[in-house]
C-alpha cells in the first residue's frame, strides 16, 4: 500500500482507480449454474451466446394480410388462409394473399404484410388495398436480432429483468454466472446501539449496520453480520478470529490511527492498512488494505458520509471484482436550483433532488444527516474550487444509478 498515504487529498479519480486495481487483483473465478429464474443481479461469468436465430422466421409486425409483391398489381386478392401467431402455415398460393396476425409466421413466397387499418374488403371477400406497398413493409425478418452464435451478453455483464428476458427469449433456462463475494460488516464503537434497545448516555442507535447490510444484500453479495464491534482490543481480535472466510471486510466508522482504534491495531497486527484523505465532502477518510490476505476497506462512521463513500468507491470495487466492466453509475448534467459562493478544496456531494429540472440540495448537508438522503433523489456534485450561479450546469448523480 506504499504511496497511499502520502500527505494531502487524494481525488475520486485517483482512488477509484487504486481501488479498481485492487478488486481486478482479486476477481471471483468460482463459478455457479443458476436457474434463469433467480438470475436477477448476479454476473456472467460466460458470454451468452445465442442458440438459435431471433426471430427464428420472418413474422408480421402487425394484424393485417401478407402477400407476394409480385402478385399486386393494383387488383384485389382473394385470402388464401389465415395464419394466427403458433401457426405452421402452408406456403403462400400464387395470386392471393393471407390474413395474418401479429407474431405469426409468414407464409412461404410472402414477402410484404399491410396492416388491416388500410385495406377494405369488397363484397367477395377479396382485399383491396388501398395505398402503395413496399417489399418488406411490417415483416420482421429472421435474424434481425440475432444470429445463432453471435454474442448476445459478454462476460461480466450484470443481469436484470432485461437481460433475463434476453436470455429466456433464446429458450436458456440455466445460466453461469461469479459467485456471489461475501463480505463482513463492522460497526466499531461503544457508542452504538442495536435499534430496539434502550440507548445510555452517550449512544447513538447504528443506523450504519442496515444501510450497509441491505444495500450489498441489493448487490448480491453474501454478507457476515459482524456486530458492533466494542472498543475493546481482545473482543475485537476475537471478533475478527471468528468471520471465517470472506472476501471482504467492510467496517464503518472507519480504521483510523487514535487511542480508541482497536479495530485499527488488531488489523495491522496481521495485515497492512493505510488512511486515504479523500478530497470529497463528506467522505474524507478511507481505509484500504489487507487483514491475513482478505481486503479491508474501511468506511467513515458518520451515514451520509458512509453512503456517499459507499456508492462512489466501494460498490464500483465489488462490481469490479466480479468482472464488470462498467462500474461507475450514470450521471448527467442540470441546471443548479441554487447559488454556491464559497468554493472549497474538496468536491463536495450534496443530497439533492430535482424540482422543474433544477438540482435542489437538502437544507442540511451535515454529514450525519440520513434524512437528507431519503429526502434526495440523487447526488448533486459541486466540483472543487467552483462557484456556482443558479442556471449554472452541474452533474447529477441519480441515487437509484448507486442503490442497486
Amino acid at each position: 500500500m506504499s504511496g497511499c498515504d502520502q500527505p494531502g487529498l487524494l481525488p475520486l479519480e485517483q482512488a477509484l482507480e487504486r481501488l479498481l486495481a485492487l478488486a481486478d487483483s482479486s476477481r471471483v473465478t468460482e463459478v455457479e449454474t443458476v436457474e434463469l429464474s433467480r438470475a436477477a443481479g448476479r454476473v456472467l461469468a460466460e458470454p451468452l451466446l445465442a442458440t438459435l436465430d431471433l426471430p427464428p422466421w420472418d413474422n408480421s409486425a402487425m394484424d393485417g394480410y401478407a402477400l407476394r409483391l409480385d402478385d399486386w398489381h393494383g387488383q384485389s386478392l382473394p385470402v388464401s388462409q389465415r395464419i394466427l401467431a403458433g401457426a405452421a402455415p402452408a406456403p403462400l398460393a400464387a395470386g392471393s394473399c393471407a390474413r395474418i396476425f401479429t407474431g405469426a409466421p409468414l407464409p412461404e413466397g410472402a414477402d410484404t404484410v399491410e396492416m388491416q387499418e388500410n385495406v377494405e374488403l369488397d363484397d367477395a371477400g377479396r382485399v383491396i388495398f388501398r395505398q402503395p406497398l413496399m417489399r418488406g413493409q411490417n415483416v420482421r425478418a429472421r435474424g434481425q436480432e440475432t444470429r445463432s452464435g453471435d454474442c448476445v451478453l459478454p462476460a461480466g455483464t450484470r443481469l436484470g429483468p432485461v437481460e433475463q428476458g434476453l436470455a429466456a427469449s433464446l429458450g436458456v433456462a440455466r445460466l453461469q454466472v461469479c459467485r456471489p463475494l461475501k463480505v463482513a460488516v463492522l460497526s466499531t464503537g461503544d457508542e452504538l446501539v442495536e435499534p430496539g434497545l434502550p440507548l445510555g448516555p452517550g449512544q447513538i442507535y447504528n443506523s450504519n449496520r442496515l444501510l450497509l447490510i441491505s444495500w450489498l444484500e441489493r448487490l448480491g453479495c453474501q454478507v457476515v453480520d459482524a456486530g458492533i464491534v466494542p472498543d475493546d482490543l481482545s473482543r475485537t481480535r476475537q471478533v475478527l478470529a471468528d468471520l471465517g472466510a470472506v472476501d471482504l471486510i467492510l467496517s464503518s466508522g472507519g480504521v483510523s490511527v487514535g487511542e480508541a482504534d482497536f479495530l485499527g491495531v488488531a488489523l495491522r497486527e496481521a495485515g497492512e492498512l493505510a488512511l486515504w484523505k479523500l478530497a470529497i465532502k463528506p467522505g474524507k477518510p478511507l481505509t484500504v488494505g489487507h487483514f491475513q490476505g482478505v481486503p479491508v476497506i474501511g468506511l467513515p462512521g458518520n451515514p451520509a458520509s458512509t453512503l456517499v463513500t459507499f456508492g462512489l468507491l466501494a460498490r464500483p470495487y465489488l462490481l469490479r471484482r466480479l468482472g464488470v466492466s462498467r462500474v461507475e453509475p450514470l450521471a448527467f448534467e442540470v441546471p443548479a436550483g441554487f447559488a454556491w459562493s464559497r468554493p472549497g478544496k474538496r468536491r463536495e456531494y450534496l443530497r439533492a433532488r430535482l424540482e422543474n429540472g433544477r438540482a435542489v440540495p437538502y437544507a442540511n448537508q451535515s454529514s450525519g444527516v440520513l434524512r437528507s438522503a431519503a429526502w434526495a433523489e440523487g447526488l448533486a456534485e459541486v466540483v472543487e474550487g467552483r462557484e456556482l450561479a443558479e442556471g449554472d450546469r452541474l452533474r447529477f448523480i441519480p441515487l437509484s444509478e448507486i442503490l442497486g
